[in-house]
Order: structure tokens, then sequence, then C-alpha cells
């Protein structure tokens, strides 16, 4: 298995941030197998979904339905709401795996690779890519 880990900065606010073209990169020419994308952190997820056309905005407002910022969270350190971050990942997993073939991520033609992050606490967020050749 080949691996690495990339660095985002994700700032002060929520976020869907798109990493196929990252990911695209780390699988090129390395033949059929299996992408794997993790993210080490409590508070953060991995989701595969079309972006650009108001889904993650979406996303992102659904979480906010779902997981309010308010005090009813008893993870309390942080930012008002934070604890709602740590509930986010059973949501929202730290994962997600994409099938590679010839080199080339097999996504559907409006999906993409996408870190979510609630947390505005922690502006810096790593990602593992593992590529498990075929």
């Amino acid at each position: 298995m080949e691996s690495e880990v990339r660095s985002y900065r994700t700032g002060g606010q929520e976020v869907v941030l798109d990493l196929t073209r990252d990911a695209a990169a780390f699988v090129d020419g390395r033949g059929d197998g299996l992408l794997h994308v993790f993210v080490p952190h409590a508070t953060a997820g991995l989701a595969i979904l079309e972006t650009g056309a108001g889904s993650d905005d979406d996303l992102l407002a659904a979480l906010g339905d779902l997981l309010p910022a308010d005090d009813r969270w008893r993870h309390r350190h942080g930012s008002p709401g934070h604890g709602r971050s740590h509930v986010m990942p059973a949501l929202v997993p730290p994962y997600c795996s994409v099938p590679v073939l010839g080199g080339h991520l097999a996504l559907g033609t409006w999906q993409s690779v996408c870190l979510v992050d609630l947390n505005v606490d922690n502006a810096q967020r790593d990602v593992r890519f593992s590529f498990l050749a075929g």
C-alpha cells in the first residue's frame, strides 16, 4: 500500500472542501486499485457529493439542522456548539473509498471527494490518501 498525508487549511468557518483534484493526482498512473481517504481528526469527515451547484451548502445546512451550534452538547470546550463537531463523524464518517481504474478515479459525473469540517476552532486538517493496488 502506498500512502501520503496532505494538509489543508479550512479556516474559521464551516466548510465542504473539494479534495478531488488532489485525490486524482495521487492515483494518477497507479493502475487499478482502491483509493482510501482518511481524516485523522475527531471533528471532521469525508463525503462524496456534488459540489458547486449548491449541494455542498445544502449539506452544511442539513448538518446545521441536525446538529445545531447551541448549548445542548455535553462536550463544551471551544466555541459554542463545539460538541456537535464531535458527533458529526457518526453521520459524515472520517473515511471514504473510491475505485481506481487505469490510474483514474471511478467517480460518477457529478461526484467529488470532499472534506467536511464544522469545527471552526481547528483551521488545519490532515488527510491521508492511501492506494491499494488491485
